[in-house]
């Protein structure tokens, strides 16, 4: 990976890390790379364009459709969608590509770019690295800071080796200038997708459900979904205002919806993040039912009607272990991967599976989607619970979920901290005190200057004392 692309797109403070010229810039530089398939068709190639409500990304979609048309692809802007609902409708619109402007879970201050290829799939590492490469080039060229650094050349020379077919200056790109046009309604398609998912039509009729839509993407689509599908819904963070997104809301911050299921008396409560590629859930009784738990419940759904196919699930090294337990009680195979549903995706590409999620509620389910959706996932576990009778803490029981203490270890070496070999001592003789009760995982993180120390364990008290234990091995190797 190079220095502009994060674990999920771009990522950064809107203004200051993220601007209008970089977002241009790369939406150019990308446009290059993702539509350079149709460079000898007589079209131009075809690119959708989402955003969550963040106040921001209404300059930040700007810079990029600009960048898009003057690099000569078509844009159909879908305005506020999901961050799933592009990536289908990449794929239902036979589009070269799609973007989505969105930093998830995050604070308003905070946004992102992110793609996708021909089919609503993530990017792969190396047309990331092409891109990075393609726009350091024309930065060269240009004489405009290249990402992570000044200007590295003189404007109008050709960077060392620079992608060939770039020119220094503005032009006219040889199909001409993209066209913009404003394709909002496309979202009831990715609506009636969704819908189409479902055994039966309206499953959830006589059910109550409490839905918080963190003020983010999904604040106009999710409630309408669930009420199709028969439920009634009580919704809350819907009244996004480009500043309050995820603030005290949504899957980051279950308390109020916690109340509000217990104030209402619903059945359930379903929770999205700011950009609706996640949920999670609580129970009639306000219990949180976290990603694990919901993964559990699909596989096991999937897997009685013969549709888990190799009897596998995908899912994360942070899995807890309850689940992994409650999995091989059901003969189900567990695929582990690391962090991050771009490898879980990879994974199950590689394996031909359809199940895959983590605890923070990323679910896939590649028979219906190409990126985690958490729409769609609280469709399904909805529709799980009413098929079978049962009510959501009933479902969430396949399941026990072991005391897990992660403690973040801050401004360490991780290169130092890899190679410590007393830390490995450490790891190995803790592993050796749980036994098979118990798990410890200690790793770099991937967004944040820390390293991550994870344990399990059945008693809450050893997990702590070990976890702080090995976190002090960690700053002592770093």
């Amino acid at each position: 990976m190079g220095q502009l692309f994060g674990t999920d797109g771009v990522r950064g403070v809107a203004g200051r890390d993220l601007d209008a010229r970089l977002a241009t810039n790369l939406a150019a530089a990308a446009a290059h790379v993702l539509g350079g398939s149709r460079a000898s068709d007589s079209a131009r190639p075809v690119a959708v364009v989402g955003r969550d409500p963040r106040a921001s990304g209404e300059f930040l979609e700007a810079a990029v459709v600009a960048g898009l048309a003057q690099s000569g692809t078509d844009v159909l802007r879908l305005g506020v969608v999901p961050t799933p609902g592009v990536a289908y409708l990449t794929d239902a619109l036979g589009a070269d590509y799609g973007v989505m402007l969105s930093a998830s879970h995050n604070p308003a201050a905070d946004n992102g770019i992110k793609f996708f290829t021909r089919g609503g799939l993530k990017l792969p590492d190396h047309v990331e690295d092409e891109i990075e490469t393609r726009m350091a080039a024309q930065a060269a060229l240009d004489g405009w800071p290249a990402p992570g650094g000044p200007a590295p050349g003189a404007p109008g020379r050709q960077a060392p080796g620079a992608p060939a077919g770039l020119a220094a200056g503005p032009g006219i790109p040889a199909g001409g200038f993209g066209r913009v046009r404003d394709a909002a309604t496309e979202a009831e398609r990715y609506l009636a997708h969704l819908l189409s998912t479902l055994g039966s039509a309206r499953p959830l009729a006589g059910w109550r459900v409490v839905v918080d839509c963190a003020h983010g993407a999904a604040y106009a689509l999710a409630p309408r979904l669930l009420a199709e599908a028969g439920a009634d819904v009580i919704a809350i963070g819907v009244q996004p205002d480009g500043i309050n997104i995820n603030a005290g809301c949504g899957s980051t911050s279950l308390a109020a919806l916690q109340a509000a299921v217990t104030r209402h008396g619903a059945d359930a409560g379903i929770a999205y993040d700011g950009d609706a590629d996640r949920c999670l859930a609580v129970d009639a009784s306000g219990m949180i039912v976290d990603g694990d738990q919901i993964l559990a419940i699909l596989a096991l759904a999937l897997n009685e009607s013969g549709r888990l196919t190799g009897g596998t699930v995908v899912a994360t090294v942070m899995a807890n272990l309850g689940f992994r337990l409650a999995m091989t009680e059901a003969g189900i195979e567990v695929v582990e991967t690391p962090v991050g549903d771009r490898y879980l995706l990879a994974a199950m590409l590689d394996g031909k599976y359809v199940l895959g999620g983590e605890q923070s509620g990323h679910i896939i389910m590649l028979d219906h989607s190409s990126t985690g959706d958490g729409m769609l996932t609280s469709l399904h576990l909805l529709a799980t619970a009413a098929a079978r009778g049962q009510s959501l803490a009933e479902l969430a029981a396949v399941m026990t979920r072991f005391p897990q203490v992660l403690v973040n270890v801050r401004d360490v070496s991780k290169e130092k901290v890899a190679a410590s070999a007393e830390l490995a001592a450490a790891v190995a003789e803790a592993a050796s005190e749980l036994g098979e009760s118990g798990r410890v995982l200690v790793r770099p993180s991937g967004t944040e200057p820390a390293v991550r120390v994870m344990v399990e364990a059945a008693d809450a008290g050893q997990a702590h004392e070990i976890a702080g234990r090995l976190a002090d091995v960690v700053r002592s190797a770093g």
